[in-house]
């Protein structure tokens, strides 16, 4: 008992995962793992309180485990937090299997009654058999660097202080006690595919070698430390990619000892899948766009976008000007490449001036400065569209708005927001931030009047 005690104190002092001047909140569900670790980070005189879910899944044999749960907690002094989940219910409204909705549930719970008890962290009973089973488990079912390693020893404000014992260290650490705890009748069924590793699987790969489990357990750690020096030259790759716009230049990334490795740090979080990754890899000067849940991943002349979908699928709304004035258009198309996804607006100002001897040129990509007795009310705002021609400034014959863009090497995500205004005959006055049409420019030699526009 006392050498399970020193042990794991050192594993917890090792890896820096508790203070003694913390609080912390035990999950305890009654089985011999949580209730050892319950009664080892009391004995270690931790400051803790305990919490238990019923998810009404075993009928009696739940109920059972939660009256097991109090009596515990009166017979350490310790404080218990109970809850009951309709279980059934949530996992047929969110479409989620038994398994992953008591999974959503639980963690939910947790963080809530954290962050309302101002505790440190939540510590959970996972042990080094459990680790084993997730590495197998990730291994079989198709993994990379992140599934080798298994669950963290702290995954954000969640803790696992036993995943360096053993299911055998456990139970001997409660015998030793003479402490009991319940069992899952569950657990005793190899129906599932974790229980069908933990009672064939295992056993199979211990005859091969008896110290797999240690085995597996170690390489886990050691992976761990390798993948903090990937994670740091990952980084530095993407930070020296981002470009001020917000987009990534391939370039840098196809410099980098593994492009894909970085790709995928910076994709699979937003939903993006391998085959997409090696799509966006291998598109070259074509560009293309891919969809996750929420993101548009665009590819477009050696840069990566990565947009708000509902923003990118948002049809643009046409704004009608009667008259001079100022007019708030409700989108601003650069905020497709904002990393907060708002949508934005515009503010365009049209006003009337004389074109005199005074009046200064303004070359701003904001301005446009159109001859005014030549344009005919009411305008229109509106997004650019299929067949839109216009002549741009400074040429003789007219151009569709596509190829203009595309030779002016606007980037994909600003030509699927681009704006035009356009006159009461139909005719593109102003390529919004890019060209005004010629035949509506000024000229000091006929002009009388200007048309200002602004954004």
């Amino acid at each position: 008992m006392r050498t399970f005690l020193h042990n794991l104190q050192n594993y917890i002092s090792r890896h820096d995962l508790m203070r003694h001047d913390g609080f912390y909140v035990v999950a305890l569900s009654g089985g011999a793992d949580s209730v050892a670790l319950l009664c080892a980070l009391w004995s270690m005189r931790y400051r803790v309180e305990a919490v238990h879910c019923n998810f009404r899944l075993r009928g009696e044999e739940s109920d059972r485990d939660e009256r097991f749960c109090v009596s515990l907690c009166e017979k350490l002094g310790v404080t218990l937090h109970r809850i009951h989940f309709d279980t059934l219910t949530y996992a047929s409204l969110h479409k989620v299997s038994i398994e992953m909705a008591a999974r959503e549930l639980r963690y939910r719970y947790f963080e809530q009654l954290r962050q309302d008890l101002g505790a440190d962290g939540i510590c959970v009973a996972h042990h080094r058999d459990d680790q084993v089973e997730t590495v197998l488990l990730n291994l079989v079912r198709g993994t990379g660097l992140t599934g080798l390693q298994g669950m963290r020893l702290r995954n954000g404000y969640i803790l696992r202080p036993l995943l360096g014992v053993s299911r055998k260290e456990i139970v001997g650490y409660l015998e030793a006690l003479g402490q009991g705890y319940v069992t899952d009748s569950t657990n005793l069924e190899a129906d599932a595919m974790r229980n069908k590793l933990r009672l064939n699987i295992i056993p199979m790969l211990e005859e091969i070698n008896p110290a797999v489990r240690e085995n597996i357990a170690r390489m886990t750690e050691n992976l761990s430390e390798v993948s903090r020096v990937v994670d740091f030259a990952t980084r530095q790759t993407l930070d020296a990619a981002r470009m001020e716009d917000g987009s990534i230049d391939l370039s840098i990334v196809f410099a980098s000892p593994s492009p894909q490795q970085s790709m995928w740090t910076l994709l699979e979080p937003l939903g993006f899948n391998r085959t997409q990754l090696l799509e966006m890899l291998s598109v070259g000067d074509a560009g293309g766009q891919w969809l996750s849940a929420d993101k548009v991943a665009v590819v477009d002349r050696g840069r990566l976008y990565l947009l708000s979908r509902s923003l990118w699928e948002q049809p643009l709304p046409t704004l009608r000007i009667p008259e001079c004035g100022t007019y708030v258009y409700p989108f601003s198309p650069e905020s497709l490449t904002n990393e907060d996804g708002q949508s934005g607006e515009m503010k365009f100002r049209f006003i009337v001036r004389t074109f005199d001897t005074d009046f200064q040129i303004d070359r701003s990509p904001r301005v446009a400065q159109l001859d005014a007795d030549m344009v005919r009310f009411p305008l229109t705002i509106r997004p650019i569209a299929e067949g839109d021609r216009f002549v741009p400034f400074g040429m003789k014959g007219s151009k569709s708005v596509s190829d203009f863009l595309k030779d002016s090497k606007v980037a994909l995500p600003q030509r699927h927001g681009q704006l035009v205004v356009e006159d009461f005959d139909g005719n593109i006055l102003w390529l919004v931030g890019q060209r005004i049409d010629d035949r509506f420019a000024l000229r000091h030699t006929k002009s009388k009047n200007a048309l200002v526009i602004t954004y």
